[in-house]
């Protein structure tokens, strides 16, 4: 499997778990099950590439397994996909309110 997928895939699942851990300690940002891992999973892949073209560490954690880079794809994945749901639910907070 390509290194770029791998990463991808790293950064959509933890991601999805960040943005439901968000909406768990958030209640007012919650969009549901469903609705907090897909914005977590978006969150998490897009957020996640981002954070691997800014540190090239990251980008190569796949080609080489590296257990510190392999946590640095969790943790970038999962606070982007944290921030990416407390954001969409603090908008559609402000849309029904």
């Amino acid at each position: 499997m390509s290194g770029v997928l791998i990463n991808l895939i790293i950064q959509i699942i933890s991601g999805a778990v960040g943005g439901n851990v968000a909406a768990g300690a958030a209640k007012n940002i919650d969009l549901g099950t469903l609705g907090n891992t897909i914005a977590g999973a978006v969150g998490g892949g897009v957020g996640g590439q981002i954070l691997g073209m800014l540190i090239p560490l990251l980008a190569n954690s796949a080609s080489t397994p590296d257990i510190g880079s392999i946590i640095g794809q969790v943790a970038g994945g999962g606070v982007a996909g944290a921030v990416l749901t407390a954001i969409v639910g603090a908008i559609k907070n402000r849309t029904t309110a």
